[in-house]
């Protein structure tokens, strides 16, 4: 039966890399009968962590509240940059609109603030709990429970018509969501069109006829997208550090001591029998690599990698297998390298190893970092690799 071993990547921990190699095993058995799906998880053994509990940080300083002064989004798609902007601050598209409202005037006696309809609709919402927006992640009940209570909801409502007002409501439901999931560090972030389908969902559910409404957001958007695109980065220092160091760590750790985990892959592999094929995510594709150009493993007849910086690690002279310009071995099997065009974290191997690399791009419509972790929702890669299993 032939073998499919799927290597995670970076930060990766469990519970997280059991819901991830789930959707992995799905999205490629679907696709093909008869084949043995196995994980190789190295995180737990062989991640980094805090051994003293984050003892080199340095304290907390304040916070900055007000959106930072970003740099222009370099990424000519405005709808990939509005969602860049949204991830880093949910409540942009909201803030915007009800910056542009009028000044708030009384109002006759018995009328209905503008507001008070999707507010009832949002609390309806919530009481759903997650399912309305499963495919985009948990936590669409608490988002649209705290939408509703929103500061800026009154003015926003005065300034919008109503159904620009549902698709806004929709998109920052979906945008605290998602972001949510990448401040936990979730593997799994849905593709565009999937994150686009939940939109217009939820947009309808608020009261907007179907797709199209939200292109008279697109000012607002654009406003969004070079005002607010970078308001992650003004987070204290330690919860930065204490978000980002599982990844960080994780590759300084394996380009240290690294040997540890190439050889409990070797070990999980001498009990597979040929075909076998490795499929690694970001460091995982290293680790798969790395164990390929030092160990001959006949039995592995294919190498995925998918966001890989192998590549540019070998270029820079940072992979631990191999400097350039010394040539792949001819023992090191054909190797798929799949990347997505706005993932900066997925490199190229075809020009530097002419013959040996078939470089593929996919796109999941998503800006960076969800770029990164869209991958294994996107069912274009799963037919790329079928496509090419042994």
């Amino acid at each position: 039966m032939p073998s499919v071993v799927f290597i995670h990547g970076t930060g990766v921990r469990e519970p997280g890399f059991s819901a991830l190699a789930g959707g992995f095993a799905a999205g490629l058995t679907g696709l093909r009968d008869g084949l043995r799906v196995v994980p190789y998880y190295w995180g737990g053994p062989h991640g980094a962590s805090l051994a003293a509990g984050g003892a080199s940080l340095p304290p907390e300083a304040g916070t900055t509240r007000g959106l930072a002064e970003a740099p222009a989004v370099p990424d000519a798609d405005h709808d990939t940059a509005g969602w860049a902007a949204l991830y880093a601050d949910p409540d942009a598209e909201l803030v915007l609109a009800a910056s542009g409202a009028e000044p708030a005037v009384e109002r006759p006696p018995g009328s209905v603030p503008p507001e008070q309809k999707i507010q009832a609709l949002l609390t309806s919402l919530a009481a759903q709990g997650d399912a309305p927006a499963a495919e985009a992640g948990p936590g669409l009940a608490r988002a649209a429970a705290d939408l509703a209570a929103h500061p800026l909801f009154g003015a926003a409502a005065a300034a919008l018509e109503p159904d620009d007002l549902a698709v806004l409501t929709a998109r920052a439901l979906v945008a605290r969501v998602i972001a949510a999931s990448l401040d936990a560090d979730t593997p799994l972030v849905p593709v565009g069109d999937t994150r686009d389908a939940v939109v217009d969902r939820l947009a309808q559910a608020l009261g907007a006829p179907p797709r199209g409404a939200e292109r008279g957001l697109r000012a607002v958007l654009l406003r969004a997208a070079h005002s607010a695109a970078s308001r992650a980065v003004v987070r204290r220092r330690r919860a930065l550090t204490q978000a980002a160091h599982p990844a960080a760590g994780d590759i300084l750790r394996y380009l240290t001591r690294g040997e540890e985990v190439r050889a409990d892959l070797r070990t999980l592999l001498a009990g597979l029998e040929s075909p076998v094929t490795l499929v690694g995510h970001s460091l995982g594709g290293i680790i798969a690599l790395d164990t390929l150009v030092t160990t001959p493993l006949p039995q592995v007849r294919l190498l995925v990698t998918a966001g890989s910086q192998g590549p540019f690690l070998y270029e820079s002279g940072s992979l631990p297998s191999l400097v350039h310009p010394e040539p792949l071995p001819p023992h090191v099997p054909d190797w798929l390298n799949l990347y997505d065009p706005r993932d900066l974290l997925g490199y190229l191997g075809a020009g530097l190893f002419p013959g040996r690399v078939t470089d593929v791009a996919v796109d999941s419509r998503q800006p960076f970092p969800a770029a990164h972790s869209a991958y294994w929702t996107n069912p274009t890669v799963y037919r790329h690799i079928v496509d090419r299993l042994p």
